[in-house]
């Protein structure tokens, strides 16, 4: 047999197996803000593609704190109430992975990083390293503009410095009927 010539089957298996590494399924984590009330919804966010760690623990009861300064590009003010919790940042101003290892830094958890654009309820961003080569090892996710926005705006006006939530959250064991998803996002 000529080198260039293939079975049929191994010709197929080897357009599939290219085909699968240029395709990309969407992985959602899913997470449930406990506290405050209001905003007492299961969310979706999708995991970093190529840095960050993954969620080795399910915490029951943990904060979210939104970073001071939002978009967590360099030192936070407010990197005390980070540590050893889950830090709330907006996209913007440097690299994902710029916010993930600022976070790090801190001692946080992990890092949810809310798009900016605050009308954004559909839309995920595939979250990549940047040029360098640093790593993250904490688990880094995007969330939608409208989430990250709804969950700000109600935290501000309970004058609460956090939520509690609970993540990761195995959706396929909840009943349909129990979902409390949020209003303004279509699942």
């Amino acid at each position: 047999m000529l080198p260039s010539a293939r079975p049929g089957w191994l010709c197929c298996l080897l357009c599939l197996c290219s085909a699968v590494r240029s395709l990309r399924i969407q992985q959602y984590l899913y997470f449930q803000v406990l506290s405050p009330g209001d905003i007492r919804y299961i969310f979706t966010a999708t995991p970093a593609r190529d840095f960050g760690g993954v969620f080795t623990t399910r915490y029951e009861q943990i904060y979210l704190v939104p970073a001071d300064p939002p978009e967590a590009c360099g030192v936070l003010n407010n990197g005390v109430f980070v540590e050893g919790q889950i830090a709330l940042v907006e996209r913007g101003g440097c690299s994902f992975l710029s916010k993930a290892r600022t976070v790090q830094e801190h001692g946080g958890r992990a890092v949810i990083i809310a798009d900016n654009a605050y009308d954004n309820d559909s839309s995920y961003v595939e979250m990549i390293q940047d040029s360098t080569s640093r790593t993250a090892d904490i688990p880094a996710l995007f969330l939608l503009g409208r989430d990250g926005y709804m969950i700000r705006r109600s935290l501000e006006q309970h004058g609460l410095p956090w939520a509690v939530i609970s993540i990761p959250v195995n959706v396929t064991s909840i009943p349909t009927y129990e979902l409390m998803q949020p209003p303004w996002t279509f699942w």
